[in-house]
């Protein structure tokens, strides 16, 4: 069907005017004809007028309508019989209406026909034509509602003078008699029912077009108008509907003939068939279809029965018009509607589905009925099987298919019943065979995508579930051949060459993945046969694809992740296998296995092909075929295949993700397949040892991968045992380099993989522990210069600790399986760890212990002197002091450096096993100076002994620089340590003290620097013990400054040089010590820093921690770079540990030192650090302390002198609190770190890490967090205050941090500190509040130092949610201390007026907590709680009574005007500061619990009180109402209203807001989401509120109106006040729930009546006439159609009057009567009307619209009479090209066969929101208005209508009520007062 034969408006030749007359409506409802100038006429108006004027006076029961009608009947038989019209004959029409209301009794109802039917008779045939629209919206709906004695006179009324009507009146009517008729149909057996059906016939016979002909004798060729109507009448009219199915199922023509008998017909049958089709067809085959469909989804049982059967016996499915005539799309919406009916799971709908989907019966099979057989038995009559089967699939498979699968993609919303709906529709047609066997394959997959989909759009858990179970029913009843065939085919297209893109082969596979994690697909034919079958498909599928790419040289398209999420699967298919499915005794089988040899040469190609064809074909069915290999050939080509994909992936070094799936596919598939069959096992070792054997070590997952393989292939007997111990050392070897102790993020799992192999071995093979000690020995030196690498110790320290900690048990211990069966235990290292750890043991006990003799020997000096004389021999020893350069000085090859080193170790020895006395020998005896002993010492006086050996060290320590061969490198460096053991021992013996004078410090400092680039690291800590004895005989030194007199008495010199063993720790004044030297600092900043320190980091630590005493004077100069440096050094080391455990397979490092090692190493001398800062910090305040002025006094105003006045001079601040600042600055820092570490893997972070080495990252993780506790712990043990505020400050920063979970890790910190108990925290944060907002009241121990940047409001916050997460049994300790502070801060409030709400909230916390424990059970407690939280209500009442109110307003203002959609809140978490300001906010979430917190209901009364006289009221009162109100307003006020005994304060609250003449200026989101449901409440609760309302109303009235300002202004104020009320009563209808104001609408109609006589210049004016149609519309939503059935005449006739205002002339009375707000309201009134089609609407809907098929096809000469068209045509916009719907849609939904049955949305036109025309509109000018929005409105309304019935949507009441409320929440159209 073509658009432009779609309507067809007809440009009339002659406009309608023979001459320039007023325009006369041809729909009459609003016109009068001029009167004649006759007195007999004017004496006959009068009459009526008078009888009529009765009406409105008069009638106060029943009994007066008669009498008003008696009174009619007598005016209107006073005419003369010439007179042939009826003066006012609309008020007359409308009175008789009026006296058809279904509430009056029987016999008011007679008397009125009686009058309808005389005035037919006077006004004759034409008066009646041309009046039909005045008359016949009266008459229509007495059928619905007549009595039997009513029924009769009705009809005959009818017969007698409608059917003589003008068929060219009666044509656009026809929808309606139809609909009036129909009532008189519903009871078959009724006496009417035949009187009825029968003048039903005789309209579709009076509006026949005279040039029909006959096809049978009910139908002619001219009733397909008649058809259309009826079809519409049926479709809308759900109420009708019954009378509908009586008259179809005996009037509508067959439309489909046997299909036995098509052949037999003759040509005049088949003439009169195609006729008939045409008839029921024709314009719009749509129709038809629609009305089947709208009957069988009806909620009665019986009309869908009855439209079911008429589908079997009237319209087939075979049938010309379903399969030609009706587009595909209703082909399918009927068959939605069908199908639909199984949810019912009603037998008696299903049986007439079934017949007429399988189509008619052979008549020889009748006595077969409902004997149902399957496809394979045998059955004497096949034929009726095929025959049915075959119908079906030829007329109904594909249409059906098409629209089950448009109903699964059909995004039903969120709810799981509609989404559910179309699975539980195919679990019944799978209830017939022959419909369920064809449908289900093509449907089935859509139905697990749609599963799939709603579960990522589902809102809640449940809801999933729910959808879920259909889903899984309708799954289970699917025959197992197609699910595993449609599993493979998606495998295919996913694996398969094609165009498919990586993300939509990978969507393929997750579908794969959602069926098997969600569905069951573990019977016993599915895992023994076509599980087994699908994986082999998989396998070959992806060996094929690999060969294609390659022999293609294209991009190979499964790398990596599609390639690993194949395998997944058949990894996961391979579980679901058990080993019976391959069995070792095939036993008798029909068909035989296949050759080993022949299977292994088989293509892959020829291999998944037969299995594809094994599903493809037929389906998977094992009844209509055998499956294409036996499971003993399956077993060998999928051990073939998974052997074969190993090995390649081993060869061909891919990631260790893809090695892993490989090996875990080929493991379970051993696992499976029966030991005899045959592997490839050599072939598979190679792969393995190439593997192993390469340089660079292969990735940890590809490691783990091999050593499972191989302890599995060896439990297995796979391998034999000397197979396995070939593989063990290449296994070692990589597992050491692993085991590094810098790499420590595998560490657990290779130790774990080592016993897993050693339990393969089993504990009597030693393989491992040869390995291990072969590797530790790989790099040693013997001989002189014997060395032995310190890696392969640390290696082996990682494999004990972690060893001695392993303990299977559950998830760890992986049980390989012997042959049998039976599975092994791995061995835990905890148990076993002699048999792989003892041989290195020892092997690290022989490196430790001395390689040299040991002897005991007496000193003399002539064995001193020989060394002396030996070393002056040496030249290499001399060259130093004769250098130009120090830095020249190298060894060279002539340097006998052996000999020299010789000579160290040998002093050595004889040094360390020197007495004392020896010791006093060295020291005094001195040599004489000599060239060759000048030249080592440096100077030509005599030396004694120890110095000139010192020197000697010294000079083998010269060379820095170390260049030469490897051992040349490795000779110097024995040297250097040599040297430096010798020299350790001299400046330690206790005679050492006059080498003091020699400064060594300086000179051993510079080495030690240098030494960290030198290549050996170990002697750094030779060194470290050679300066820290150095720096200790400073201590021996004087002092070069002068002392002071007291000193130089407590210190003589001959005291002085009493004794040469004086330690650090001796007491002597601290002034004396000298200060350190400069470098020291610098030295142990860059040994900390430096990467070459990080094996012997422990070392600097300890020398770290000695030398803190050094610098006693000075910690507070050295505390900050030491602590920059370590918390640099802790972040650096700790982020890279990070990185390692969050980056897979990431390469091995070949940085020195252990991450976990070096992080505890840096914690433990960060926290040395910092307690040696605080000892000396406390120290210093205690000296100050006791050094005070003992006048001083020391009561409060000491204190505050203290503390404020001293502040004045900087001097007194400089001394302690520099200091303090100082060493809390470095506690932040060290906390913040501490927190750094503590959080790590927690919350969200745990997602990043790689998940391949969890068990390491446990390990590590725990242990790194541990030692951080500890820290944390110390930390706040020594400053509690500052640390939490600290903490405060970390959870401050976390809240404007994109992880919303940061933040709440800081509440689970608090509680795992020892420290940090609820006793001690709470008090601390009492301390930091009192601290910002009243310090004076501190005594200064507890006040904080304000270090860190916090306002009072982030404390008290903290402390709220602090409060909140705390256990409720924690209360007991915090109770005291907190009523405590409670009390004191009310004592003095103001100080903390800005807390204040925040504290109201704290405390409410402590009441709910207390609730819930039997501590709270004390009244007395409970009841002081109560006091300090009313008294805390009052003080914030007191100290800020108007901040509420500019928080809310501000945000408000802003939003004024903006829908609920457009304001979606972000979920961006609130900072403290803006929870604070909220007093609202807070208030909201404390009144639930009111009766928790002050238990007796006249405190909770009293608190409701104080709140709405504070809050509540002031905010609805203030000037800026309502933008002061926020939700959080609309919240609290809720929440007062539910409280118990508090009606009386918040129902005058929402009151007095509602009765406030700027509520309609109120957010419209708020007015949803707040303000309806709380008048909701209110009306509910008071039926007097609308009574209320209408009392305010004044009728309008025209006495004493006067001319002038005052009389404008009085009529403006009447104006205002009743839009006002008029906009309440429509609010308070739509809040209220549905037919709320039942009892109440016969005066809400007479006001809205009153209110309708209003005129321009009455008081008040017709300016009210918008808000009387929004209450309409109100009424309308809100109110069932049967309590509105007295409305209709009065609205009729007023929409008639204000639609047609709009063509009339400027300053005419319509035109004032009706302003622009009016006529746009009324728009949208009629517009409501079209769209929601109330059933009493319907029968008068012809007059505003053409609601016949004429308003899509319109025939030649068509005039129409609607009045919306009318007056389009009238304005010009009857042939707009371009309407507003055409732009809306590119084509209107009745031309595309709306998939809409329930699928689309049913919206009015005209509208703000969802319109397809938009009001916003200027209402100041006419022109504007009908240009923009009524042209349109009015051209488009009759097609919209047509549109929005034909698409069958569902009516969107929620955008129709928001709608409504838009508009009365406008405030634009409210009158201003002058």
């Amino acid at each position: 069907m073509a658009v432009e034969n779609g309507r067809r408006s007809v440009s009339p030749e002659s406009s309608g005017r023979d001459s320039p007359v007023p325009r006369q409506w041809r729909n009459q409802l609003g016109s009068e004809d001029a009167p004649p100038k006759d007195k007999h006429y004017r004496k006959y108006a009068n009459g009526i007028d008078r009888a009529l004027s009765l009406f409105e006076t008069a009638l106060q029961e029943w009994a007066d309508y008669i009498s008003f009608l008696n009174r009619l009947l007598k005016a209107l038989q006073a005419r003369s019989s010439s007179i042939t019209t009826i003066p006012a004959k609309a008020t007359v029409a409308k009175r008789l209406s009026q006296c058809l209301n279904p509430s009056l009794p029987s016999g008011v109802h007679q008397k009125a026909l009686e009058v309808y039917n005389y005035v037919f008779t006077v006004i004759g045939k034409d008066g009646l034509s041309k009046d039909l629209p005045l008359y016949l919206p009266g008459l229509a709906s007495v059928l619905s509602f007549a009595s039997l004695s009513v029924r009769a006179p009705f009809l005959d009324l009818l017969e007698r003078h409608l059917l003589d009507v003008d068929p060219r009146s009666l044509r656009p009517a026809m929808k309606s008699i139809v609909l009036a008729l129909l009532p008189g149909l519903e009871e078959e057996t009724s006496e009417d029912f035949e009187r009825t059906l029968k003048l039903l016939e005789r309209f579709k016979v009076a509006i026949r077009p005279p040039e029909s002909q006959e096809i049978t004798a009910a139908h002619s060729t001219g009733d397909d108008f008649f058809w259309q109507c009826f079809f519409l009448a049926s479709i809308t009219g759900h109420s009708r509907r019954t009378g509908a199915l009586a008259y179809l199922s005996r009037l509508l023509p067959k439309l489909g003939s046997s299909v036995t008998s098509e052949a037999n017909k003759s040509e005049s049958d088949s003439g009169s068939a195609v006729k008939l089709s045409q008839l029921v067809t024709s314009p719009e085959p749509g129709l038809l279809i629609r009305c089947f469909a709208a009957g069988l989804v009806d909620e009665q049982l019986l009309i869908q029965r009855g439209y079911l059967d008429l589908l079997v016996t009237h319209l087939p499915l075979h049938s010309e018009v379903l399969q030609t005539r009706a587009k595909a799309g209703d082909l399918e919406l009927l068959l939605r509607a069908a199908v639909g009916v199984t949810v019912r799971r009603d037998m008696s709908l299903n049986r007439r589905l079934w017949s007429w989907l399988l189509g008619p019966e052979p008549a020889a099979s009748a006595e077969h009925e409902g004997a149902l057989e399957s496809p394979t038995s045998t059955t004497t009559q096949p034929h009726f099987f095929s025959s049915r089967t075959n119908y079906f699939e030829e007329f109904g498979l594909q249409p059906l298919t098409r629209a089950l699968l448009s109903m699964i993609k059909s995004d039903g919303g969120n709810n799981p019943s509609e989404r559910a709906r179309p699975y539980r529709i195919c679990l019944s047609l799978m209830d017939r065979w022959e419909i369920g066997g064809l449908v289900v394959p093509e449907v089935f997959m859509s139905i697990v995508d749609s599963v799939k989909n709603f579960k990522a759009k589902a809102a809640t858990k449940a809801d999933f579930t729910e959808v879920l179970r259909s889903a899984s029913v309708f799954f289970d009843g699917v025959e197992s051949g197609l699910i595993y065939s449609e599993m493979l085919s998606l495998m295919a297209q996913a694996i398969s060459p094609g165009d498919l893109s990586a993300a939509d082969r990978g969507a393929k596979f997750d579908l794969v993945k959602f069926i098997l994690a969600h569905f069951n697909v573990r019977e016993e034919e599915m895992i023994t046969i076509h599980a087994p079958l699908t994986i082999l498909a998989i396998l070959c599928m992806i060996e094929e694809a690999r060969e294609k790419d390659k022999a293609s040289k294209g991009p190979d398209r499964l790398a990596g992740a599609l390639s690993e999420q194949a395998l997944e699967i058949a990894a996961s298919l391979l579980e679901l296998v058990p080993e019976r499915a391959f069995p070792l005794d095939p036993g008798n089988t029909s068909t035989p296995p296949v050759e080993s040899k022949i299977l292994a040469a088989t293509p892959n190609l020829e291999l998944s092909q037969k299995i594809k064809a094994f599903y493809v074909t037929d389906q998977g069915n094992l009844e209509a075929s055998q499956p294409p290999y036996v499971p003993q050939n399956v077993a060998e080509l999928l051990l073939q295949k998974a052997c074969n994909l190993v090995c390649k992936s081993l060869g061909q070094a891919e990631s260790g993700a893809n090695v892993a799936i490989k090996t875990r596919v080929f493991m379970l598939v051993l696992s499976k397949a029966p030991t005899n069959l045959f592997l490839d096992t050599r072939k598979l070792l190679t792969a393995l040892h190439k593997c192993l054997s390469s340089e660079t070590t292969v990735p940890f997952t590809t490691y783990s991968s091999i050593v499972s393989l191989s302890s599995h292939l060896y439990t297995l007997s796979r391998i034999s045992p000397d197979d396995l111990s070939e593989l063990v050392m290449p296994l070692v070897r990589h597992a050491w380099s692993f085991l590094a102790a810098s790499e420590p993020k595998y560490h657990v799992e290779i130790v774990r993989s080592l016993w897993l192999l050693q339990t393969a071995l089993t504990p009597s093979n030693r393989d491992i522990e040869a390995a291990i000690c072969s590797l530790m020995l790989e790099h040693d030196i013997s001989g002189t210069f014997a060395q032995r690498s310190a890696d392969p110790g640390r290696s082996f320290c990682v494999l004990w600790s972690h060893s001695l900690q392993d303990n299977p048990s559950g998830v760890d211990r992986r049980a390989p399986k012997t042959p049998s069966g039976e599975k092994i235990p791995r061995l835990g290292g905890m148990d076993n760890y002699e048999v792989m750890l003892t041989r290195p043991l020892f092997l690290m006990l022989d490196s430790l212990a001395d390689e040299r003799t040991q002897l005991f020997m007496t000193i003399v000096h002539r064995l001193l002197g020989i060394f002396v004389s030996k070393f002056a021999e040496l030249s290499f020893l001399r060259r130093q002091h004769g250098a130009p350069d120090p830095k020249d000085v190298h060894f060279t090859n002539e340097d006998d450096l052996d000999l020299g080193l010789y000579y160290v170790r040998a002093l050595s020895s004889v040094l360390r096993w020197a007495p004392d006395a020896a010791w006093g020998v060295l020291s005094k005896r001195t040599i004489r100076s000599s060239p060759p002993i000048a030249e080592i010492v440096g100077t030509e006086e005599d030396v004694t002994l120890q110095e000139f050996f010192l020197h000697v060290c010294l000079q083998c320590m010269a060379c820095d620089e170390v260049p030469g061969d490897q051992l040349s490198k490795i000779r110097i460096a024995q040297l250097y340590r040599a040297a430096l053991t010798v020299l350790h021992q001299i400046l330690l013996n206790p005679f050492a003290g006059p080498l003091s004078k020699l400064k060594l410090e300086h000179l051993l400092i510079e080495k030690l620097s240098k030494s960290l680039t030198g290549p050996d690291p170990y002697v750094q800590v030779l060194l470290l013990d050679v300066v820290f004895a150095a720096l200790k005989l400073r201590e021996l030194v004087p002092v070069e400054l002068p002392m002071s007199p007291t000193a130089e008495k407590q210190l003589s010199t001959g005291e002085r040089s009493k004794s040469f063993r004086i330690s650090v720790t001796n007491e002597r004044p601290q002034a004396q010590l000298p200060p350190p030297p400069p470098t020291l600092l610098k030295c142990i900043l860059a040994g900390l820093s430096s990467p070459s320190s990080r094996p012997v980091l422990d070392s600097w630590i300890s020398f770290l921690s000695e030398c803190l005493p050094l610098y006693a004077e000075s910690i507070f100069q050295v505390l900050i770079p030491l602590v920059e440096t370590l918390c640099g050094q802790i972040s650096s080391t700790f982020n890279n540990l990070q990185r390692l455990f969050r980056t897979p397979d990431q390469a091995l490092s070949q940085a020195p030192g252990a991450p976990e090692t070096t992080l505890i190493s840096l914690l433990n001398g960060l926290e040395q650090v910092l307690a040696n800062g605080h000892d000396r910090l406390l120290a210093e305040e205690a000296r100050a302390q006791v050094v005070k002025n003992p006048e001083q006094p020391q009561g409060f105003f000491g204190n505050m002198g203290l503390s404020v006045f001293s502040n004045d001079t900087p001097q007194s601040r400089s001394a302690t609190a520099n200091d303090r600042l100082t060493v809390l600055l470095a506690f932040q820092d060290a906390v913040r770190i501490c927190f750094t570490i503590w959080s790590w893997g927690q919350g969200s972070d745990a997602a990043r890490q790689d998940s391949t080495s969890g068990a390491s990252f446990g390990f590590t993780s725990l242990r790194m967090r541990n030692r951080a506790r500890r820290l944390l712990e110390h930390l706040f043990a020594a400053e509690t205050l500052e640390c939490l505020e600290t903490v405060i400050g970390i959870w401050k920063d976390a809240l404007d941090s994109p992880d919303q979970q940061k933040h709440a890790e800081v509440f689970n910190l608090l509680p795992a500190l020892d420290g940090s108990r609820p006793k001690h925290t709470i008090p601390a944060l009492f301390n930091a509040i009192y601290s910002r907002t009243n310090p004076g009241a501190l005594d200064p121990s507890r006040r904080s130092t304000l270090t860190i940047e916090l306002q009072d409001t982030d404390v008290v916050i903290f402390l709220v949610d602090y409060t909140r997460s705390l256990e409720d049994d924690t209360m007991d300790e915090i109770w005291g201390d907190c009523t405590a502070f409670l009390k004191d801060l009310l004592g003095n409030p103001f100080p903390h007026r800005q807390t204040l709400p925040s504290l109201l909230e704290f405390a409410a916390i402590l009441g709910e907590k207390v609730d819930n424990t039997n501590f709270g059970e004390q009244r007395k407690m409970r009841r002081e709680l109560a006091d300090l939280f009313l008294r805390l209500l009052t003080a914030i009442f007191t100290t800020r009574p108007t901040s509420f109110t500019e928080a809310t307003t501000s945000s408000s203002i802003s939003e004024k005007r903006t829908s609920e959609p457009s304001r979606q809140a972000s979920s961006v978490i609130r900072l403290p500061g803006d929870r604070a300001d909220d007093v609202v906010g807070i208030l909201a979430t404390i009144v639930p619990n009111l009766p928790k917190i002050l238990v007796e209901n006249d405190r909770i009364l009293t608190a409701a009180t104080a709140i709405s006289a504070n809050v509540i009221g002031p905010t609805l009162r203030s000037k800026p109402f309502p933008d002061t109100v926020s939700k959080n307003t609309l919240v609290l006020l809720q929440e007062l209203s539910r409280l118990p005994n508090n009606q009386k304060s918040w129902k005058k609250d929402v009151a007095d807001a509602f009765n406030d003449s700027r509520f309609f200026g109120s957010n419209l989101s708020l007015v949803h989401t707040g303000w309806l449901p709380l008048l909701k409440q209110w009306a509910v609760a008071d039926k007097e509120r609308m009574p209320d309302i209408l009392a305010r109303i004044t009728p309008p009235t025209t006495a004493g109106i006067v001319f002038g300002v005052g009389a404008t202004s009085a009529r403006l104020e009447a104006d205002r006040k009743t839009q006002l009320n008029l906009r309440r009563m429509a609010t308070l209808i739509l809040a209220c729930p549905y037919d709320s104001f039942a009892a109440d609408l016969t005066p809400i109609l007479d006001k809205l009546i009153e209110l309708l006589g209003a005129t321009s210049t009455s008081s008040p004016s017709s300016t009210t006439r918008a808000e009387v149609y929004m209450v309409v519309r109100a009424l309308v939503l809100k109110t069932s159609a049967v309590h509105l059935a007295g409305m209709w005449p009065v609205i009729n006739a007023e929409l008639h009057q204000a639609i047609s205002s709009v063509v009339a002339p400027d300053h005419s009375q319509p035109s004032d009567t009706y302003n622009n707000a009016s006529v746009l309201q009324a728009c949208k009134l009629l517009d409501l009307f079209v769209c929601l089609a109330p059933d009493d609407f319907q029968l008068h809907e012809w007059l505003f619209v053409t609601d016949t098929i004429d308003a899509v096809y319109r025939p030649g000469g068509y005039q129409a009479v609607a009045l919306v068209d009318e007056v389009s045509e009238e304005l010009g916009a009857g042939n707009i090209p371009g309407s507003a719907i055409q732009q809306q849609h590119m084509e209107p939904a009745w031309m595309t066969a709306s998939g809409g049955l329930g699928g689309n949305v049913k919206r009015p036109l005209l509208g703000g929101i969802n319109g397809v025309i938009s009001d916003e509109v200027s209402l100041e000018r006419r022109d504007e208005l009908v240009a923009k929005v009524l042209r349109p409105f009015f051209g488009q309304l009759s097609i919209w209508a047509f549109e929005s019935t034909y698409a069958m949507g569902q009516v969107d009441l929620e955008g129709c009520v928001r709608e409504l409320v838009r508009d009365v929440f406008d405030e634009r159209s409210v009158v201003r007062a002058l």
